[in-house]
């Protein structure tokens, strides 16, 4: 099968968001370290803040953050040892071990977030009008979609 190149106009929409994507995951990375925290270690605490009870099961929490059980561990050390993050047997099912926010961890991410909102908004949406907004919806979604559809979602996972 006969590669299909890149057109000029692909080209630099491709190059201009590998060039951009570093850069802005750095310097949202930075506005995080006030806080101590990781872009990663974020991505937890939201998580967690937002399921029953601030716990889920640790192979459902892997699958949101695209990470092997292993990445999940490595991942959640350093926030249990800081007390932010609890893993603990499941009740229903003691097979089954959760990841709990902690009050820490809840506190830390409330401190955090105004910061990692700040820092999102001047990154990213102040430079960019309404249609711009929309259109960038619109282009990652389509991206999503188009990943779900020829499974490579699910294999961006962290070995």
């Amino acid at each position: 099968m006969a590669t299909k190149w890149l057109s000029a106009r692909e080209m630099t929409a491709w190059r201009t968001y590998i060039e951009t994507f570093s850069d802005l995951i750095t310097a949202i990375e930075r506005d995080l370290g006030d806080h101590d925290l990781t872009l990663g270690d974020y991505q937890v605490f939201v998580y967690l803040s937002e399921a029953p009870g601030r716990s889920m099961r640790m192979c459902d929490l892997a699958d949101l953050l695209q990470l092997s059980p292993s990445g999940l561990t490595r991942r959640l050390d350093g926030l249990v040892k800081a007390g932010h993050v609890a893993r603990e047997a499941s009740t229903d099912d003691r097979r089954v071990m959760l990841a709990s926010l902690t009050p820490s961890g809840l506190a830390t991410l409330e401190a955090a977030a105004p910061d990692h909102v700040a820092s999102v908004r001047r990154h990213v949406f102040d430079h960019l009008d309404g249609d711009q907004v929309d259109a960038l919806a619109s282009i990652f979604q389509s991206i999503k979609n188009g990943l779900a559809e020829d499974g490579s979602a699910e294999n961006g996972t962290e070995k």
